[in-house]
């Protein structure tokens, strides 16, 4: 059963003051490059998050389920859309996550797999099976939204993804750096 990347596009991008998903890294939007590391490794490829903007692009979007409570909305509609498959959630964000790294989560055992950076889970750059869905519900069910409780419940496998991949670009400076 081959898995699902997400492209996790619906942000606000308040600090960054544009759509994140629309920077140009190499004359190439973060979201187009995004997509076709999912190309590259033969997955099925759909954006997550809903904007105007990004309407037209010829890829699937998944609109949060539910709406309104931020990525763990979009990681339930990946891995519903998923049916059964492991999602592989990618912030568009991650300029610099590269078709190995993807690939050494996809290999990763455990319900759940993730780098680590600066002591917190990239719960964006991740792989998550199945048996997953069932931990997120239970998650909004108790009123609960952060990513990093997620990943600390559910015994979450570490993988080892290059620091300096893992970088992304929140506001105009950190394209800078």
């Amino acid at each position: 059963m081959t898995a699902v990347l997400g492209v996790f596009a619906g942000g606000a991008s308040r600090r960054m003051g544009r759509p994140k998903a629309l920077l140009r890294r190499g004359g190439v939007t973060l979201l187009e490059r995004a997509c076709r590391l999912g190309d590259a490794l033969g997955l099925e490829t759909v954006v997550v998050g809903r904007r105007p903007e990004l309407s037209g692009l010829g890829r699937p979007v998944l609109e949060d389920d539910p709406p309104g409570v931020g990525p763990l909305g979009g990681l339930r509609a990946l891995l519903r859309h998923a049916d059964g498959a492991p999602g592989l959630a990618l912030a568009c964000d991650m300029p610099f996550v590269d078709a190995d790294d993807l690939r050494l989560l996809l290999e990763a055992e455990g319900t759940i797999a993730a780098p680590r950076r600066d002591g917190r889970w990239e719960p964006l750059c991740a792989r998550y099976g199945p048996g997953a869905l069932p931990l997120i519900d239970a998650q909004l069910a108790a009123g609960r939204r952060a990513l990093q409780t997620l990943l600390d419940a559910a015994d979450t496998r570490v993988v080892d993804v290059p620091p300096d991949h893992l970088v992304d670009w929140d506001a105009p400076e950190d394209i800078e750096a």
